[in-house]
């Protein structure tokens, strides 16, 4: 008699079991925007092009260096030639792809460069690292297609490297034909690029020491192989001295493109690269200076580094055949709790931008869960601009829901009252 009523507990157990596994209902919190309230009008991206620096240049663009968001543009998307700038796209190729001792010989192509250019004679052989201050301190055209030429075996496969290269770091609107940024033109169109992309070229590049230490280099002495020649080098980049915290730049030149120049500032938490093109022709030489010292006062004056961060709880997402022990009863939660990754975010924001945050999340979690278990991301944006991610762990221990574990509890349950 016992033994019936005994497997008639346990069958309509079971079967409850099976229910309420089954009964479990799965829902998905995908993606939660929250946006911090609009302080009226256009997002300031869009307001700081209406705003005139009376800047000389045609084309210019500030930009945050560490995630390359446009504090300030004018005709920023335009493709102009950008002459000697294009040579620290040249530069961080070399030093990326090719070895500081590596020696590289001067062809025929190389001598027939236009000035400026430092003078070489066929046949002479150099160490790369003295190229490459030899192209950044001075502008040597020459040195450019000697570095081309022995880094990708010939000028136009080294301009390949270039595309490649500018692709890979988000730029949309370059092309790249010559590696020290004369004139040219191939089946792919003009050599040129746009403000935008320049500035962000050289947001990468001074994240290299090397780059660093060759930019800002006052002078530099070296010979030939066979010391037949010393050249003495002096740095032509005069906004180093002129700008605090000015930490490298390029200029540029020709008849087509007017005066260029590309910079980075780093100062104070800050880090801004520049970019302007058709800043003047001659006699204005010093109208870069004055530009580049405008949008790096517009953007102390506007900018502070702020670390992101966001009032609202970070939403729970659904949970799916999960159970937990709450105060000596089971309970069948519906949201799981997440944390978010200590980490902290920060870039320059100002007083009218927007900080929103995505939670990228998969459509639901099932059990078991452990708490520290990742389930996804929060993504940061100022404005339309990424900024970064943290990683989402849950925050809680769930026990899976499922037969194995009805038929533990059931056990458990009938050996404690046998036992009594």
């Amino acid at each position: 008699m016992k033994q019936r009523k005994f497997k008639r507990i346990l069958v309509c157990f079971l079967l409850v079991c099976q229910l309420a596994v089954f009964s479990v209902s799965s829902h998905l919190i995908l993606a939660q925007e929250q946006k911090t309230e609009e302080q009226g009008g256009e997002k300031e991206a869009k307001t700081d092009q209406q705003k005139d620096l009376g800047l000389y240049a045609k084309s210019a663009v500030l930009i945050d260096g560490e995630n390359n968001r446009i504090l300030y543009g004018k005709n920023q998307d335009t493709v102009m030639p950008n002459a000697s700038t294009t040579k620290i796209l040249t530069c961080i190729l070399a030093i990326e792809n090719g070895s500081m001792d590596q020696i590289c010989t001067v062809s025929e192509y190389a001598c027939k460069m236009p000035e400026t250019k430092c003078g070489f004679s066929k046949g002479d052989q150099f160490y790369l690292k003295d190229l490459l201050y030899s192209l950044m301190l001075e502008s040597h055209n020459d040195s450019a297609v000697v570095i081309a030429e022995a880094l990708g075996g010939s000028v136009e496969n080294f301009a390949k490297m270039m595309n490649e290269k500018a692709e890979e770091l988000g730029c949309e609107n370059s092309h790249f034909v010559t590696p020290n940024g004369l004139d040219g033109s191939d089946d792919g169109g003009d050599h040129g690029t746009t403000a935008y992309d320049l500035a962000k070229i050289m947001s990468y590049c001074i994240k290299n020491d090397t780059f660093l230490e060759i930019t800002q280099a006052k002078n530099h002495t070296f010979t030939d192989l066979k010391k037949k020649h010393t050249y003495q080098l002096s740095n032509k980049n005069s906004f180093l001295s002129m700008q605090k915290g000015a930490v490298s730049g390029k200029t540029g030149y020709t008849a087509k493109a007017g005066y260029c120049y590309v910079c980075a500032y780093k100062e104070n938490g800050r880090v801004y690269t520049l970019a302007l093109l058709a800043c003047g022709w001659p006699n204005h030489k010093s109208y870069k200076w004055s530009d580049s010292k405008k949008l790096i006062a517009y953007g102390n004056e506007n900018y502070e580094k702020q670390v992101i961060s966001k009032d609202e709880e970070i939403p729970e997402i659904k949970i799916s055949g999960g159970v937990k022990k709450e105060s000596e009863k089971y309970e069948f939660p519906k949201n799981v709790n997440l944390k978010e990754e200590e980490k902290e975010i920060s870039c320059l924001i100002s007083d009218s931008d927007q900080i929103s945050v995505t939670y990228d999340c998969p459509d639901t979690l099932h059990a078991p869960l452990k708490k520290g278990q990742e389930a996804g991301t929060a993504n940061y944006y100022v404005n339309d601009t990424y900024i970064g991610s943290k990683k989402l762990f849950v925050n809680e221990n769930v026990t899976a829901f499922d037969l194995g574990w009805c038929v533990e509890q059931f056990l458990q349950e009938f050996l404690q009252k046998a036992s009594q």
